[in-house]
Parts: C-alpha cells; structure tokens; sequence
C-alpha cells in the first residue's frame, strides 16, 4: 500500500513537470520524424567518371549504365585535377589495348563499389558486342570465300576450312585509391562525423553538468554576490573546461588515428584544430543550456532535441541527396560545419587556409554564444 502511495507522489510531480512530459513523448518522435527525412529524401547513389584515352565502344557502354555519368578528359592531369578537386568519383585511364588504370577518389565505398560495377558490365557489354561483330565478320568473309571457291575451283570447296582468328588480348585493370585502399568502407567515410560528434557531445554535457552543480549547490551564486564581473565568471568556466576539452580532443584523434588506423591524408594539427574549435562551441552551447535547466534531469532532455538531431545533418546522409527545405535546416547547426572540415582535411588533404568558411562560422558560433552566457548570468546576479 505504501508502495502505492509512492508511485502517485512521483506521477503527480511528473505531471507537474511540464518539460519533462512534453519532452518523453516529443523527442522520440521528433528524432523519428527526422530520420525519416533523412532516408526517404535521399536519393539513389550516382557516380561521375572521368576517362582517358578509353575507346569510344567502352566508354558508351559505361555511360550506358544506370546512375554512371561518363566525361571525357584530354589528358590524364586533367582528369586527375577533376579528381583531386572532387568534381568525378573515378578516372578510367586506357594505357594499352585492354589495360587500364582505374583511380579512385575512395572517400565513399558505395560510388567506388558502384563504378567498379559499372566498369565492369561495361567491358562486358562491349566485349559481347565485339564478339558478335567479328562473327557476323567472319561469317560473311566465310561465305564470300566459299561462293568464289565454288565458281573457280567447285572439288575445293568441300575442303575449305574456316580461317583461324587471333585470340582477344585478356583485359587487365589495375586500380588505384586516392584515399584508403580496397578494404576501406562505410566506417572511413563516417570517421570525421563521428570524430567531431563525440567531441562535441561529451564537452557538451560535462559543461552543462558542472555550471547546473555550481548553481544548485549555491557556489554560483556566491560568487555573483561578488565585484567580480559576470564575463570573467564565464570567461573562467570557458577556460577551465576549455583545457579539459583539448586534453579530450587530443585523446580521441590520437586514439582514431593510432588504434583504428584511419588515414589522414591532410595534417593531423589541422584535425586537432577544427576539434578543439568545435569543442569550445559545444563549451559555451552547455554552459548555455545549463542556465535554461533547473536541474540534471532536465539538462539531459536537451540532449535528443539539440544534440542528436545534429548527427542526421553533419554529413553521414549527402546533404546533396536532400530535399532543400530539409539541407537548410544543416546550415544553423555547428556540427555540419566542422563534419565537412574534418572529411576535408582527413579525405582530401585540404588546408586549413581552404576552409575559411567552415572556420568562420564556427568562430560566430563561439562568439555568439558567449555573449549570450555572459547575458544569460543577469538572472542570477542578485546583486
């Protein structure tokens, strides 16, 4: 019966909790409704290839193929620049008759898996058609042959043998990637997302998380009662965890690199520096909503409205892919930007000079928001 008693007490403070009952029932299906979005307005995956030098047959036949776009290039420095500044997924290059050297970008194992296919049944396609021509060939030179024979010499005729043709050269390719190699896959391409993601979202509620412990154990408000200014106060949260977030920043590449073995085709100090950005923009966003929260319980159900949401939008689905009301939701999320700085630099060996709009819009991130924490302490100062 006293059992009973409890568990009316805890409903009706629930009910009471009007955040917390709106939030139970409307992030589960918020984040549903999002990844809905997310894999119904994405489209099938398309690839362009370059190619050099490539027979016109082959390379009809290529473009022939579902979502496989075919460009052709006058020299292979062309066709690599097209591939460095990724505007093709591939460069077909033909060096002899039946050799050829395929180069792929490799920062997507579907388009690289779907232009090996494509190559694939495009050679195949016009070896069948090679080989019907050179029958129906061969069938009427037969003939002709015959029907001559016949009229100048008609005892040759029964012994008239087929003529012997040369055998097809066997097809060699040989592939090359520009990022990774043959066992790369999905994971690669997600490692930059993930790599800022968990960077941001630890700082995020470790921040959060302190600042609300500070404020509900009186010490904030203790120190507010002092002549101390309220950006010094934030200034100083800012650079605590801020040295928290860099040792943190450091542990997570050096443990991506090292122990996973991911390729980072750009420098490993542009990588650290994008995270560290991020995770000062992640600080100064939790020390923001941890003014919002009045307690640890409600801090955490910022979490699926704020922070999950941004992973869908950060580059795991091509933003290209998307509907466009839905990609403009990415361009006021801060995880969007510094996702497509990390594949930057990681796939494609991008500077960070090169980057000047992702970097900039994370230092407006950072700024923005620590003026509204510094706004945000007036609630609290009781002085």
């Amino acid at each position: 019966m006293r059992a009973i008693y409890i568990a009316q007490r805890v409903i009706h403070e629930l009910i009471r909790d009007k955040r917390t009952m709106a939030l139970m029932f409307v992030a589960p299906v918020l984040i549903m409704f999002l990844m809905k979005l997310i894999f119904t307005q994405s489209t099938t995956t398309s690839v362009t290839v370059a190619t050099v030098g490539v027979d016109g047959n082959v390379r009809s036949a290529l473009n022939a193929v579902k979502h496989v776009a075919v460009t052709n290039k006058a020299s292979n420095a062309a066709a690599q620049h097209a591939l460095k500044t990724q505007k093709v997924d591939a460069v077909i290059r033909q060096t002899k008759p039946a050799h050829y050297t395929v180069t792929y970008a490799n920062t997507d194992a579907t388009k690289t898996n779907l232009v090996k296919a494509g190559f694939n049944a495009a050679l195949t396609a016009n070896g069948i058609k090679t080989l019907k021509q050179t029958t129906l060939k061969l069938s009427q030179t037969v003939s002709q042959m015959a029907t001559t024979i016949a009229k100048v010499a008609p005892q040759a005729a029964g012994s008239l043998k087929v003529p012997q043709t040369e055998p097809a050269a066997a097809t060699k390719i040989t592939d090359r990637y520009q990022y990774g190699d043959k066992d790369t896959g999905f994971f690669n391409k997600i490692v930059p997302i993930l790599m800022g993601f968990f960077v941001f979202f630890f700082v995020f509620l470790i921040s959060g998380m302190a600042l609300l412990k500070e404020r509900t154990t009186g010490t904030l408000d203790r120190l507010l009662a002092t002549p101390v200014r309220r950006g010094e106060i934030v200034m100083g949260y800012m650079l605590s965890y801020g040295i928290l977030a860099l040792i943190q920043t450091v542990i997570i590449v050096l443990c991506t690199v090292g122990f996973m073995g991911v390729e980072i085709t750009g420098t490993l100090a542009a990588v650290m520096v994008i995270n560290f950005l991020l995770a000062l923009v992640a600080l100064a966003f939790g020390i923001l909503l941890s003014t919002l929260a009045q307690s640890e319980f409600q801090m955490m159900q910022f979490i699926p409205i704020l922070v999950i949401p941004q992973v869908f939008f950060s580059g795991i689905v091509p933003l290209d892919s998307l509907a466009a009301w839905v990609k403009d939701i990415s361009y006021v999320l801060p995880l969007t930007y510094a996702g497509h700085a990390m594949t930057q630099i990681i796939m494609y060996g991008t500077r960070l000079s090169a980057l000047g709009l992702d970097i900039g819009v994370l230092l407006l991130f950072l700024i923005v928001l620590t003026a509204l924490n510094v706004r945000g302490m007036r609630r609290y100062r009781k002085v």
